[in-house]
């Protein structure tokens, strides 16, 4: 049953077969990605999403799991105190470093989640992510509004997954 279930996953993804009375309903193909690793789409049979992708398909690559970075450059020192956009900024050289170690880039990002202490800012953080993201393809996201952070000076933290070429 699983190889039946690979099979028709790896056919659905390839655009070989579509979903019984939606042609295609699967693919969503104006948001496909272009990489070869993975697909990011929006179903026509779900809700049309602003600025991030409803599914990621994985197909072939390296998986990567990040974990979620603040606002500390490399020296372990905090960025932008009380300062969200240059939280959200260093946050974002952090994952491009950790992208980057294994060989990847943010073109190869297929899920970002976030945390936020206050949702107010989530206009600024899509400003600064869609400087590093894919815009045309962006990855799967979520947006959580916590309490608090493991540090209180922390303003947001973000994880990541990407997938990159095997070696």
């Amino acid at each position: 049953m699983r190889v039946a279930t690979l099979v028709t996953a790896a056919a659905l993804s390839a655009g070989c077969m579509s979903l019984p009375g939606k042609p295609n309903a699967h693919i969503g193909e104006d948001k496909m990605s272009a990489e070869k690793n993975f697909q990011l789409f929006i179903p026509e049979t779900m809700p049309r999403s602003v600025g991030y992708s409803q599914v990621a398909l994985v197909t072939g690559g390296r998986t990567v799991f990040i974990a979620g970075q603040v606002g500390l450059d490399r020296s372990g020192n905090i960025v932008g105190r009380d300062d969200f956009r240059a939280q959200v900024r260093q946050v974002f050289e952090n994952l491009k470093a950790a992208i980057e170690s294994v060989g990847g880039s943010f073109r190869d990002v297929i899920k970002l989640n976030g945390y936020f202490l206050d949702l107010e800012n989530l206009a600024d953080f899509r400003k600064v992510r869609d400087e590093y993201i894919n815009v045309e393809s962006p990855p799967a996201s979520t947006a959580v509004q916590v309490p608090r952070l493991f540090r209180p000076e922390f303003l947001v933290e973000i994880e990541a997954i990407a997938v990159v070429n095997g070696r």
